[in-house]
């Protein structure tokens, strides 16, 4: 989409919104001037559905950086903990695929590592218009609270998985990627996937070396485009990776910079011996964890949006100019 049509699509909403108001507020005006009660019920039903429109909008407002329009990879790790920890991957892996299909986005498994009881990692490529603004603050570590269906004994365990999203990057983003500067290894496939994907070479294993980034991919049975979509994952990898690198130089300027790392839980998912999900970021909670799990996640995407934006550090206009 060229830039010019990309920002219609930002605009004509607004205008058709603005529209909308000004017809309610001569229905509204008409109705008093004719004391007619018999509309309150049709403004009142018009009124609500223009609030949720302006609601919708303002969140894509709050989608402005460059690579948030764009489709988005997810990567799940599962923590320590053997089957427990692969478990709660694998119900992670199911929460985001369930928000996404909620959306219409399409999902594709890229790389798969099966595990007992779950999924050790796995990276999925959602599809969807702004899947990446959406989901890129996701990232961090998310942990599990229940009583452990593989604990004969009936004991309370706590697990933990990481999440990372990275954009799948269009050509309106450059990212340099010199050939000496990586190396191209091929292996053959891993776990379920059939005859063929377990007999030839066909998965692809990248690595970069000044950033020490490694991705693969084994979802196809072509070489090739194995490697088209792990030379997309690594140019997203690199993205992000430089634009973590930037943020180290404002970090000084920002009171909401938390590392992603081990142990730094952004959100909690406690069955037992309540029920409760909580953000630990903007302390957003709800006791609702099954329609949680299953994929209703917006209210916290869009409250830690809102809360981000909100408490965004100001940078001066001049030393902005050198970061």
């Amino acid at each position: 989409m060229s830039g010019l049509k990309r920002l219609r699509a930002r605009l004509d909403p607004w205008e058709a919104l603005v529209r909308e108001i000004t017809d309610l507020e001569e229905l509204f005006s008409l109705a008093l001037s004719e004391k007619d009660q018999s509309l309150e019920t049709e403004v009142a039903s018009v009124l609500g559905g223009l609030d949720h429109r302006y609601s919708e909008l303002r969140v894509l407002e709050l989608l402005s950086d460059e690579a948030d329009r764009m489709d988005t990879f997810l990567e799940i790790h599962a923590g320590a903990g053997g089957t427990e920890a692969c478990d709660w991957a694998s119900m992670l892996l199911r929460m985001y695929t369930r928000w996404a299909e909620r959306r219409k986005f399409t999902v594709e498994v890229v790389d798969l590592l099966e595990a007992e009881g779950g999924v050790k990692s796995v990276t999925l490529q959602i599809t969807g218009e702004f899947a990446y603004g959406y989901l890129k603050n996701e990232n961090g570590v998310h942990r599990l609270v229940r009583i452990s269906p593989f604990d004969a004994a009936a004991r309370r365990h706590t697990s933990f998985a990481s999440v990372a999203t990275h954009p799948v990057l269009d050509e309106s983003i450059d990212v340099d990627i010199k050939d000496d500067d990586i190396r191209i290894d091929t292996f053959r496939a891993q776990g379920a996937g059939g005859q063929h994907v377990n007999k030839t070479d066909s998965a692809i294993r990248i690595t970069h070396y000044p950033t020490g980034i490694v991705v693969q991919c084994q979802n196809e049975r072509s070489q090739f485009k194995n490697k088209a979509t792990a030379m997309s994952m690594l140019k997203s990898r690199l993205y992000e990776y430089y634009r973590a690198e930037k943020d180290k130089e404002m970090a000084k300027y920002s009171a909401d910079k938390k590392a992603i790392e081990w142990g730094s839980q952004i959100r909690s998912y406690v069955f037992q011996p309540y029920t409760l999900v909580k953000d630990h970021r903007n302390k957003h909670e709800t006791g609702n964890i099954q329609a949680v799990m299953d994929g209703e996640i917006d209210d916290f995407i869009e409250e830690y949006m809102r809360f981000s934006w909100e408490n965004k550090a100001f940078v001066p206009d001049d030393e902005a100019d050198d970061l």
